[in-house]
């Protein structure tokens, strides 16, 4: 049986349904992602809440949830992998990678969903490696967009002697969503803009075209169409809730991106069975990019699990004469997964 076939025959038994200074290199990559992802949160107290550009991201980096029949889809960290004894790690051609992508598409969109109701919270925790040691957070955001809270907590302006990262942060804010539609933002709740892509079509070049001129992620000159369409597809899945439609979508629209390909037969960066869809950069990629990106998937569900993000080397100002620091090599990654994730009724719950 061949990749075309193997990828073909799934589709019987398709199952239906997270003190020292950065490197310069790291920094580099930092800024590639807050490039995509405006609107990042200061260690400051606030009585409201920052406005929301319609790609919502939390501190965890993360991506698709897929919430079936009212019941959370969650992923313990110690899955056990699933692949058969002896298949081991398989890049599969292009054809069979959008075969494959399509099975996905096609499981996806036969998930029932039930959207939160306004006062319950959306909860992620999130963990970011490659950058010293593993980073793992919490954090609750309010369907309405009036709520926020985290773990552990961020430091406040001032003096911060009694200050405790183990304490839940909460803060609350007014309902901005009538404000940001009146006054024409591109900001938005978790609640419009998952009901944004729930009026998408899944037609993967429609649906793009849609995104697009909502303009979430700013233009970055020099970018290629394909380089965009990764980045904003990446960007998309960090989003928590995404609708059954609109994850169709993005992985339609992944099967069209020159030299994406699936990876099977491996795991996620803390363990779990995975698939992966990669690109991978020859050069330098106008976000800042370089060698091979990575998105990880359960491979049954499909759901996200995480990603690694490979940055281009540091290229010092011209005319500095600083020698290249070791954590300036080429493979640093930007490393995030998602570990668990859910729908609950009040802050510093868990699903």
């Amino acid at each position: 049986m061949n990749e075309l076939s193997e990828a073909r025959a799934l589709r019987a038994d398709a199952p239906l349904p997270d003190s020292d200074r950065l490197a310069p290199q790291r920094a580099q990559l930092t800024q590639a992602f807050q490039r995509e992802t405006p609107g990042r949160r200061t260690a400051t107290v606030r009585t409201s809440l920052p406005r929301r550009r319609i790609v919502l991201v939390t501190a965890a980096a993360a991506g698709a949830l897929a919430v079936t029949g009212g019941v959370v889809a969650s992923l313990p960290d110690d899955t056990p992998a699933t692949a058969p004894v002896g298949t081991g790690r398989q890049l599969l051609s292009a054809r069979a990678s959008a075969d494959t992508l399509e099975l996905a598409a096609a499981t996806v969109e036969k998930l029932g969903v039930t959207e939160p109701g306004p006062k319950q919270w959306v909860y992620e925790k999130g963990t970011s490696l490659g950058q010293g040691e593993p980073q793992t957070s919490e954090q609750w955001t309010r369907w309405d967009g009036t709520g926020e809270a985290r773990l552990p907590g961020i430091p406040r302006s001032g003096d911060i002697s009694d200050f405790d990262p183990n304490k839940l942060q909460v803060w609350y804010g007014p309902n901005q969503e009538e404000k940001w539609k009146k006054e024409g933002y591109d900001d938005r709740s978790q609640r419009q803009f998952y009901r944004f892509l729930a009026t998408l079509p899944s037609d993967p070049d429609r649906m793009m075209s849609a995104i697009r001129k909502e303009h979430a992620i700013g233009d970055i000159k020099g970018e290629t169409t394909a380089e965009r369409d990764w980045r904003e597809i990446d960007v998309l899945y960090r989003s928590v809730l995404i609708p059954p439609n609109a994850q169709a979508g993005l992985f339609r629209a992944l099967a069209k991106i020159p030299g994406a390909r699936v990876e099977k037969g491996i795991k996620d960066p803390i363990g779990r069975a995975a698939i992966g869809v990669t690109v991978t950069y020859t050069k330098p990629s106008a976000s800042g990019h370089l060698g091979k990106q990575e998105i990880f998937f359960d491979p049954k569900t499909y759901t996200y699990l995480g990603e690694i993000a490979h940055a281009a080397p540091f290229e010092l100002p011209e005319g500095t004469s600083q020698s290249p620091m070791p954590s300036q090599d080429p493979n640093t990654a930007l490393i995030t997964v998602r570990n668990a994730w859910g729908v609950v009724n009040k802050p510093g719950a868990r699903p």
